[in-house]
Order: C-alpha cells, then structure tokens, then sequence
C-alpha cells in the first residue's frame, strides 16, 4: 500500500456516529512507550531504584526489536512502561525523546527514592523541595534515568492525604504543546477525555496546564504543558508514544480520522494485525506530532499473557 493510501482511513460512517464512539467506548491509558539505549540497563534501573516490577519481556528477532513491560501491577489495571530496544540502531535518548516531557510518579517518600535513584545512577536534576501548583504546595523531586527519561517524584502524602482512593504511582505523563485549547479539544473529540483541570501560567509559572483523562484525577492522565515565554519545545524525530485501549480500533480511527480534518494529526497505520503479536491497532500522530497507537483491549491482554511474564 502506498505511503499515501496508508495514511487515509476511508469515512464510511455517519460523522454524527462517528463522534459519539469516544464517549461510549471501553477507553483507558495502558501504557506509554519509548526507547532505551540498553534494555537489561534500563530494567536493572527501574526495578532496584525506583521499585518497579518487570512484568513481561519479549524478543522480537525477526523485527530486530524487543521489548519490556515495567510497573506497579498487572498491565490489566494499571498504567505501565514500555521500553523497546532496536538493535542495530543508535538508540540515543538524547537523540531520539527531545521534546518528551516527563512520567509523574507518586511516592511515600521522596528523599529515600532519590537517593536511590543517585546511588544507581540517575541523575538528580531538583532535590526534593516544595512545588507550587493551582495554590497549592507539595513535596517532589525532578530526576532523570539513565537513558534521560525524566521523572516527576510526588510525595504522595502531599497530594492524595487520607483519600480512600489514592492515585497509583505510576499516574501521568506530560506532553509539551503548541497550543493548548487546540490540543485539548482534539484529545476530547478524537479520544473522548475529559478536561479535568486546567492552569493558567502566570509570571511565576510560566506554563498553562491542563490535565486531561477518563475518569478523575485520581486515575492515570495526561498532562499537557503549553509554556508561555521561554524557549519551544520540539519533539522532532521524538518515539515516545501513549497507547490507548479501545474496544472497536477500526471505528476509533475512523473517528480521530475525522477530527484530524479539523485539528490536526493524521492517521499514521490504518487499523490491522501487527505481524507477529497479531495484536489489532491503529497509529497516529496528534496536531503537535505525537504518536498515539489505539490497541483493541482483548488483544493487549492475550498479548501480554503470551510474553514471558515474571513472578
């Protein structure tokens, strides 16, 4: 199929319809994926400093990749990390993740993750202070992995308190943007989330914010950052991708086919089988460039079960 052909996926559907799937659908962010410059490294990090599981790995010799799923708990009920590894490749996260902004996790106590996190290798780009954000303070830390991936440590206390129902640790992941009303609408007609909170910058935090997801903000979200002065972002040559569980791919990109004709984006992969998973998605990118893959959920979770699972 021509590169062109590839990118357009036919509207066969009343848009009324079309538009009001997102809402009715089965949506939750599963994962979000990147690269690594060394696989056995990265896990090695992110299981002994930050306390991560190592759920599931695979090698995919006749692709010249593999991969490894990371987290709190099962991919089936929470958010995880993909690390993916190309061989043959410079996989330079320097090169590859500019414009990425960061993984937000929350932790019962900071000043012990971050010295975990130096003793292991990472670097510690903010010691733990006070943050302010909406008129509110909280305890945290900036730190990078190994490969440069940036996370947000949140004490947990500062945030949830004694909530019943507190966040998981590993909750958001932020994304720089362009223009921020332009993004949310397309994230709420195209992938049907909802706004949840949104920050407007001022002279001393200088970006606008706005959270976005399916259920609250107790649920895993997605953070977007339009910086307000300052230098722009850029995710050029950027692999990091969101995926998105869905419980019909073919009619989910065929509604974000029909926003992108009004926002931005476009349809990368049309909905189909990958090779050897067998798995059932749809790729595309959204107006600031970043690539969102729809993953049919039945196939996620017999995907997962037929990787080599770690007890």
């Amino acid at each position: 199929m021509a590169e062109d052909e590839a990118a357009t996926v036919p509207i066969s559907r009343p848009n009324s319809e079309l538009l009001k799937w997102p809402k009715k659908d089965e949506r939750c962010i599963l994962y979000v994926a990147y690269h690594v410059g060394h696989l056995d490294r990265t896990i090695n990090f992110y299981t002994e400093a930050i306390g991560m599981k190592l759920l599931s790995r695979k090698d995919v010799p006749e692709e010249k990749h593999s991969y490894a799923f990371l987290g709190f708990g099962p991919e089936a009920n929470q958010f995880v990390i993909k690390l993916k590894f190309d061989y043959g490749v410079n996989n330079s996260c320097d090169i590859i993740r500019t414009g990425f902004g960061h993984l937000g996790l929350e932790t019962p106590d900071v000043h012990k993750m971050v010295e975990n996190i130096r003793g292991k290798g990472g670097d510690i780009v903010k010691e733990p202070t006070l943050f302010e954000m909406d008129g509110s303070d909280y305890s945290g830390a900036i730190v990078k992995d190994p490969d440069g991936c940036t996370f947000e440590l949140i004490q947990s206390d500062s945030i949830s308190g004694s909530s019943p129902s507190p966040a998981p640790p590993l909750n958001h992941v932020m994304l720089f943007v362009a223009d921020l009303d332009r993004s949310i609408q397309f994230y709420e007609k195209a992938l049907g989330m909802k706004l949840l909170k949104k920050i407007i910058g001022n002279s001393e935090h200088e970006a606008t914010v706005a959270t976005i997801g399916y259920e609250d903000e107790k649920s895993t979200i997605i953070e977007l950052n339009h910086m307000c002065a300052g230098p722009q972002y850029t995710n050029e040559n950027s692999n990091a991708q969101v995926a998105i569980g869905t419980n019909d791919v073919c009619k989910s990109a065929l509604a974000v086919n029909l926003v992108t004709q009004e926002l931005g984006g476009k349809i990368t992969r049309p909905p189909g089988p990958l090779p050897v998973t067998k798995t059932n998605v749809a790729t595309f990118i959204d107006p600031d460039g970043w690539e969102i893959v729809l993953i049919d959920n039945g196939d996620f979770l017999k995907e997962m079960r037929s990787t080599t699972v770690i007890e």
